[in-house]
């Protein structure tokens, strides 16, 4: 591949976009990046460096000083972290410069599969290829509440459904790129697929457009 080939991967919470977006990376090997995991980092920074998460200005900084290359899922996804990222997250000035951070990891050869909440429709919206993942919220629940027990935690189903409608009413609500499907993405529901059949619809769509570029 002679430019770097972007895959897009949106949608909401627990649909399953970030395992298929780690499958399709590994396939077509391309570099990964959640970008959710950015507001995690600046805001972990952050805590680390005893900031105050109320200082914009603190915030920017730390932004502008992230590498995008080097992000540890395993010590972002703590809850705290994710607490603090809100907080960081509604700085303008931080996101414009964490999606201009995200656009130049994607376009670095051979490309990048991105998964978010507004890849298709603002950080990459020239990516050669568009998908949104969605699902119930009620399998999203059941999902998340596996996830959860597998980490030996526990929780209520009514309570993580309600936490996943919650969250969806802010994404899809939220003035600053609010989270729906670009008009030219791929829908794919996976309420009722497992991730192997997500990830060979995802991986049949990919394949017809490194066919059709190759083809230019």
């Amino acid at each position: 591949m002679a430019e770097p080939f972007v895959i897009a991967i949106d949608g909401p919470a627990g649909a399953g976009k970030g395992t298929l977006a780690r499958r399709l990376a590994d396939h077509f090997h391309l570099n990964l990046l959640d970008t959710g995991l950015s507001y995690r980092a600046v805001a972990h920074r952050m805590l680390q460096e005893d900031l105050p998460l109320d200082d914009p200005a603190a915030a920017e900084g730390t932004a502008r000083n992230l590498d995008l290359g080097r992000l540890d899922r395993d010590v972002l996804s703590a809850h705290a972290v994710g607490e603090a990222a809100s907080q960081v997250a509604v700085y303008p000035e931080v996101r414009r410069i964490l999606v201009e951070k995200q656009r130049a990891f994607a376009a670095t050869p051979p490309g990048a599969v991105l998964d978010g909440r507004d890849i298709g429709t603002v950080v990459c919206p020239d990516a050669d290829v568009k998908l949104f993942v969605t699902a119930s919220p009620e399998v999203r629940a059941r999902r998340r509440l596996a996830e959860i027990e597998a980490r030996h935690g526990t929780a209520d189903l009514a309570q993580v459904l309600a936490d996943i409608e919650r969250r969806d009413t802010r994404d899809m609500g939220r003035a600053d790129s609010p989270l729906r499907p670009a008009d030219d993405a791929h829908l794919l529901d996976t309420s009722e697929m497992d991730i192997e059949t997500a990830f060979l619809t995802a991986r049949a769509i990919v394949e017809v457009a490194l066919e059709g570029r190759d083809g230019i």
